[in-house]
């Protein structure tokens, strides 16, 4: 067996008694339990096509190839994809059927595989990924995450993943309990990120395409709830003072945030553009 099957066997041995993410359940999700995520041991697929909504260096002229997977591992009350996220709409799949659809993805004029809120259901993607590879998959696959990862968990992915696109939502526990039911996130997402890094380095591009690397989403919230300059100067300081981020500015009162007091309005323009002047202030690769 080698190191690749390994990390596959472990993958699923993780999940009985569930310790895949940080929140560590220790449910026994092949024997029908579910913790936190509300996801069995078969992932519930939401939707599977090309996607040209994505960050440019992700689209090409083919789209970005998006899975996305329904049930999370945070519980965010502003969640924009919250009928997926939190209502899980979707459909079962079978290891067979995920691996079918990453190739008509590839078939299709897709420059990447971008699994969509992946970390619940990593044993399944890792194992129809190596079953697609084996049948001639090559595009490269994105790891489309919240942030909320178990370092133990992503180096397992290590060898299956070419770009890492997590999230950076917060610096502050209290905050992050409030918004997202997790108040050790800045700690976890940290240490996910230096790992994430370690691994695939900054990103790296071709033909304006990315082909590997690390590429940060940070949402801006209003009254920098988000503790955005912190965040920044971790990844200048350590991460890497290349490192890709894309300021976000989508941010909106979804789901639950209207009855929150804080973050029930937009970010004004400069609460937005005096993150995106600190960020290129501290040198980082700030996406346009």
């Amino acid at each position: 067996m080698n190191q690749l099957d390994k990390s596959v066997e472990q993958l699923w041995d993780l999940m009985d008694p569930c310790t895949l993410c940080p929140r560590e359940c220790k449910v026994n999700r092949r024997d029908g339990q579910t913790g936190f995520c509300c996801i069995g041991d078969k992932p519930v697929v939401s939707s599977v096509g090309p996607h040209f909504g994505e960050e440019s260096v992700l689209v090409g002229s083919g789209g970005s190839g998006t899975i996305f997977f329904a049930g999370c591992n945070l519980g965010c009350v502003f969640c924009q994809n919250f009928d997926i996220s939190h209502y899980r709409h979707g459909n079962p799949a079978t290891i067979e059927q995920l691996a079918r659809s990453m190739l008509e993805l590839q078939y299709y004029g897709c420059c990447n595989i971008n699994f969509v809120t992946p970390t619940h259901v990593a044993p399944a993607i890792i194992a129809a990924l190596k079953l697609a590879r084996e049948k001639g998959l090559a595009v490269p696959t994105v790891y489309n995450t919240g942030g909320y990862d178990s370092v133990e968990t992503l180096k397992l992915l290590e060898g299956f993943m070419d770009i890492y696109m997590p999230d950076m939502k917060y610096a502050d526990a209290k905050i992050a309990g409030e918004l997202s039911a997790a108040p050790d996130y800045p700690h976890i997402n940290r240490e996910a990120v230096k790992e994430m890094h370690r691994q695939v380095g900054d990103l790296k591009t071709a033909k304006g395409v990315a082909t590997r690397g690390i590429l940060v989403r940070h949402l801006v919230l209003p009254d920098n709830l988000a503790g955005s300059f912190e965040i920044i100067d971790f990844l200048a300081e350590k991460i890497s003072p290349k490192t890709t981020i894309n300021v976000m500015d989508q941010y909106r009162p979804c789901f639950k945030a209207s009855s929150h007091p804080k973050i029930n309005r937009h970010p004004t323009a400069e609460e937005i553009q005096s993150v995106r002047r600190y960020a290129l202030s501290r040198g980082l690769n700030v996406l346009d």
